[in-house]
């Protein structure tokens, strides 16, 4: 057993081919396939089902066993990071997970201040929704998630970036044009663009609390078409500010009730983090955003 052996498994998994495993390892596809089934001899195990219609999927003892040997591969990080850092030499990786307008918001100006202190460390991203973020946090595929606090999983910690309010969005010739401020009974008379992905339950509570019902004329569950359509007059949405306040032809405006997401970044263990995973998260306390 190896600690190579195990990030060869992590991988094949996270690229679902031995070929591109082989490839990112810079090793021959005979090497990355050799350790895997000496692996699974040692253990007297299968871990991978190999399907040429499906590809590589992982059996019911590699579901179990790939957690531990993620979290061996964290501890090995950590252990890396605690010696650079005692002899003064940066080096590591951080895996983040984030959705839309936390990329494009929120990662930038973070991503900025930390690299000017630590230039060397590495990152990776993943991108996706609420679910699959608070599931890649459990599961140790990332470090660290951008989330919407009361959405992901309570045990996890968490330190607070930005209150994200729910607001208006409209074309810039719409006769909300003038208004800083729309009431909600506004919206009933308008044609709507329904989101129904992250934050439709924001938008559900908006409407039930204003006891009005909108008229749906769309239902859309990406972002970026629901923005395309506002842009295209095909109706007004409600969404959060720190996402439609940075598409283009598009204007905004406050609602008289307030609903907005608390963002916030999660790892499993703060006290249990890497060193580099602490020092970001400690940068992010101090980011204005």
């Amino acid at each position: 057993m190896s600690i190579v052996r195990f990030e060869i498994i992590a991988t094949v998994f996270e690229l679902g081919s031995f070929t591109a495993a082989a490839e990112k390892l810079n090793m021959t596809q005979s090497a990355v396939s050799h350790a895997v089934a000496g692996l699974e001899s040692e253990w007297d195990v299968s871990l991978f089902i190999r399907d040429r219609r499906k590809g590589i999927t992982l059996t019911e003892v590699g579901q179990k066993v790939l957690p531990h040997i993620r979290e061996v591969l964290k501890r090995m990080e950590s252990i890396h990071q605690e010696i650079a850092l005692a002899t003064n030499l940066e080096t590591g990786i951080i895996r983040i997970g984030t959705f839309a307008s936390a990329s494009s918001c929120l990662l930038p100006k973070l991503l900025a201040k930390f690299q000017k202190k630590h230039p060397k460390i590495e990152f990776k991203f993943y991108e996706g929704t609420y679910e699959e973020i608070t599931e890649w946090l459990s599961s140790g595929v990332i470090d660290i998630g951008f989330v919407v606090k009361g959405e992901a999983n309570p045990n996890f910690d968490f330190v607070p970036l930005i209150k994200d309010d729910m607001v208006v969005a409209y074309h810039p010739a719409h006769r909300f044009q003038s208004e800083d401020t729309v009431d909600m009974a506004e919206l009933a008379k308008e044609s709507f663009i329904m989101p129904t992905g992250m934050y439709q339950s924001h938008v559900e509570a908006l409407f039930e609390e204003a006891q009005i019902k909108p008229s749906i004329r769309f239902e859309v569950h990406d972002c970026t078409t629901i923005a395309n359509m506002v842009q295209e007059g095909l109706g007004v949405t409600v969404g959060p500010e720190l996402f439609l306040k940075t598409q283009q032809n598009i204007k905004v405006s406050n609602l008289t009730i307030r609903n907005s997401r608390e963002v916030a970044l999660a790892c499993q263990s703060i006290a249990e983090a890497s060193p580099a995973v602490k020092e970001f998260l400690h940068i992010a306390k101090g980011v204005s955003y």
